[in-house]
């Protein structure tokens, strides 16, 4: 594979580490301990802080900031860094912050993720693999997204709390509970649970038998009218037959934040 190549007009500090076939675009600007994968394009008007480590053949279009320091008034400086995956798709005026100190000094995002414009990846932050983040849509600090997640336009995460994986939040939800895995969630401002995202776990290649375990699930946990308490007993003995309702219960029983109840 080419070597880098450079647009004459980009900055790129001679300690940046650039893979075999990276494309940097005009008035970019690669900062300092910065790693980027072999077959990696970076537009035009970026810029990349780091310390930050991006795997290969992402493609970062125009204008987006990623590394840049936390925004969090309790950041004084210290080391903290950017962790992101492989065919990452990163598009205009996204912002990715790297994590804090006290926070566990890392942002991370996997691989085959999708990223469209204003979206927005706060510190200390713990993205997946292929989830979508539709425009606008963001993450507070501490945020937690399993794979296969899709954030619907102006979508946002209140801080600490976590996404289960195949989850969907509808256009312009605010989240402030942990959404189970497999989980919609719809309504005005404050999401509410609104059935299991069917349609993506078909697209997945889930059989009609595990959809069906989920969707029992789904209503032991939201339809029954149980405290969780009973609703986690009756997951229990569900999760027998299911490795989707184990990975449900597991989910519930590891949070530390109140769960999504609606």
């Amino acid at each position: 594979m080419a070597a880098a190549d450079i647009h004459p007009t980009a900055v790129v500090d001679p300690s940046a580490k650039l893979g075999a076939g990276v494309r940097i675009g005009a008035f970019t600007v690669i900062g300092p301990e910065v790693v980027i994968g072999d077959g990696t394009a970076i537009g035009p008007h970026c810029s990349v802080h780091g310390p930050t480590t991006i795997g290969r053949d992402n493609r970062i279009v125009g204008h987006a900031a990623i590394g840049g320091d936390p925004q969090d008034k309790k950041f004084d400086g210290e080391r903290v860094e950017l962790r992101i995956g492989d065919r990452n798709l990163i598009r205009e005026f996204v912002t990715i912050n790297r994590g804090t100190g006290f926070g566990g000094g890392i942002t991370t995002v996997g691989d085959d993720n999708w990223f469209l414009a204003y979206t927005h990846v706060a510190h200390d932050c713990h993205v997946g693999n292929r989830c979508v983040f539709s425009n606008n849509s963001t993450l507070a600090g501490h945020v937690t997204v399993g794979d296969w997640v899709i954030m619907s336009g102006f979508a946002g995460v209140h801080q600490f709390c976590r996404v289960g994986a195949h989850a969907f939040l509808g256009m312009g939800v605010l989240v402030s509970a942990d959404v189970p895995p497999f989980t919609m969630v719809a309504g005005d401002e404050q999401g509410r649970p609104r059935g299991i995202n069917g349609e993506g776990l078909k697209r997945r290649g889930f059989d009609a038998g595990r959809i069906a375990a989920i969707k029992r699930a789904y209503r032991t946990l939201y339809v029954a009218g149980l405290p969780l308490a009973e609703a986690r007993q009756q997951l229990a003995e569900q999760a027998k037959d299911s490795e989707d309702v184990r990975f449900l219960l597991d989910f519930i029983e590891s949070g530390e934040r109140p769960l999504l109840r609606g």
